[in-house]
């Protein structure tokens, strides 16, 4: 497997590594010969790894494009979350105190090089911290009050590393990439209840009080104890074997962070925190499904080096979306030049990439919905009245909504169905939710949701309540799954 490091500038990186290109993130980013090489190991040593920075799309699209970026973009999450970091100081309670036992101030800094640290007596803590959070150049902060505790972990950009470590990062790479690794430990937790994760005062929720009503009926009748929790039970994930979240979810929320958590924790969690980070970036999405060559509208990963181009190559009137949009928010469709020019730079203030495409106006948006890699759903969601979208907001904030048309999976084309569950495929084995567009018979990938709406009377129009029983029996059946796989450990 081909070895590719990523910095933010090759000229300042100091060292010659055999049988490993140097490359910038700008050029990993927009060079196409980077999306069509398979097989590369990339390392991203990238300054910064910011949400919607460079460093982030670098791990973000390499997963798209199939390649293996350590860090992957769920380390990154995991970098910034204090869930996760006061999970990793009490999993490494006794190695913390045993390591730093003796250190005379309150704070000590551990630079740690590919699982390594030059000081011996905290190379073991060093590769244990590395094992939970798998990147390249790590920084970790400990703090003692009554005891020592990880306080915060970020990266450590290249240009902080002192110069006579560098030997040592040396060596440590030359052995990395012969392959002495250590494994990553795994967690697995063994209780039996289902909690459903909700937010009662959502005004826009993916489920209302009704549909949460019958999954807690559908999970009880399959016989697993279902309990309604919000934000403030998180202290109890552990009482709990499976997560249900019916709350909208967002990479930069609580529900990452819970969801990331459950998992760590050994629960079965849908949504899954892979296939909310997937679903919620529009750019790792055109990425993905160009890769594997699944019908979209004409798209262009815009970039401020691009820019000038799109419209020569997707007309007007196209869309341009910020790439965490949701629910048709920061998706805007572009009428002249001038609106391009600046509301463009208005969202690449707020990313560094972009994703425009060609407007494709149909009087609906086809939504397939997938659970375990099957169709549970399809609906046709018809435009608001005198409007491009679904759902359309007045400047007074008010809301209206087109009507819709629920279909068996037999009624529904075929080619929309089968399009839609490939696509779904990619991302994983939750519950997506696919929305497709249809030009003369040809079916094109709008979006694909980790967090779909399931409404009573809407969604569950044809199956009535065998729809929320079809997602309680996937429940039920990972969670006997992974009860066999811990008593057989």
């Amino acid at each position: 497997m081909q070895n590719l490091i990523v910095v933010y500038n090759p000229s300042n990186w100091p060292l010659k590594i055999p049988n490993a290109e140097v490359v910038s993130a700008k050029s990993y980013l927009t060079d196409p010969q980077y999306s069509q090489v398979k097989g590369i190991r990339l390392y991203n040593l990238s300054r910064s790894y910011r949400y919607q920075s460079l460093g982030y799309y670098v791990s973000l699209l390499a997963a798209a494009r199939g390649h293996h970026p350590i860090p992957n973009v769920r380390t990154i999450q995991d970098m910034k979350s204090q869930s996760i970091i006061r999970f990793v100081s009490d999993e490494l309670d006794d190695l913390i105190q045993k390591s730093l036992k003796g250190i005379q101030s309150s704070k000590f800094t551990l630079s740690i090089y590919f699982g390594r640290n030059v000081a011996k007596k905290y190379d073991r803590l060093s590769r244990y911290l590395f094992n939970l959070i798998t990147s390249p150049l790590l920084r970790a902060y400990f703090v003692y009050t009554t005891k020592w505790q990880l306080q915060n972990v970020d990266p450590l950009p290249v240009s902080d590393i002192p110069e006579d470590h560098l030997t040592f990062l040396y060596s440590v790479m030359i052995d990395y990439f012969a392959g002495k690794r250590v494994s990553v430990p795994k967690r697995v937790q063994t209780r039996y209840d289902l909690a459903i994760l909700y937010d009662p005062v959502e005004q826009e929720p993916p489920s209302d009080a009704r549909a949460l009503q019958k999954f807690e009926k559908a999970a009880e009748t399959l016989g697993v104890e279902c309990e309604m929790i919000t934000r403030e039970d998180s202290g109890r994930l552990l009482e709990f074997d499976a997560l249900f979240i019916r709350e909208t979810t967002s990479v930069h929320h609580y529900t990452y962070r819970l969801s990331r958590k459950a998992e760590a924790e050994g629960l079965v969690v849908i949504d899954d925190p892979r296939s909310i980070l997937r679903c919620t970036n529009k750019v790792y999405l055109a990425e993905l499904l160009q890769r594997y060559r699944i019908p979209i509208p004409r798209t262009v990963i815009m970039h401020r080096e691009n820019m000038n181009t799109v419209i020569e190559s997707l007309g007007l009137p196209c869309i341009l979306k910020q790439p965490d949009s949701s629910f048709s928010q920061g998706v805007l469709k572009i009428e002249n030049r001038e609106e391009f020019r600046s509301k463009a730079l208005r969202l690449l203030d707020k990313s560094d990439l972009v994703i425009a495409q060609e407007f494709i106006p149909t009087p609906f948006d086809w939504r397939v919905g997938i659970i375990d890699r099957q169709p549970l759903y399809v609906c046709k969601y018809f435009m608001a009245g005198n409007h491009w979208q679904i759902i359309h907001r007045d400047s007074k904030g008010k809301i209206s909504e087109g009507k819709f048309e629920t279909l068996s999976i037999e009624a529904a084309p075929e080619r929309v169905v089968q399009t839609a569950l490939k696509a779904a495929n990619l991302i994983g084995d939750g519950l997506y939710g696919v929305d497709v567009k249809e030009i003369n018979g040809e079916p094109f990938i709008i979006e694909i949701n980790d967090n779909p709406n399931i409404d009573s009377g809407i969604e569950d129009f044809v199956l009535k309540d065998a729809l929320y029983a079809r997602i309680m029996e996937v429940f039920l059946s990972r969670i006997e799954k992974s009860k066999v796989r811990t008593n057989s450990s």
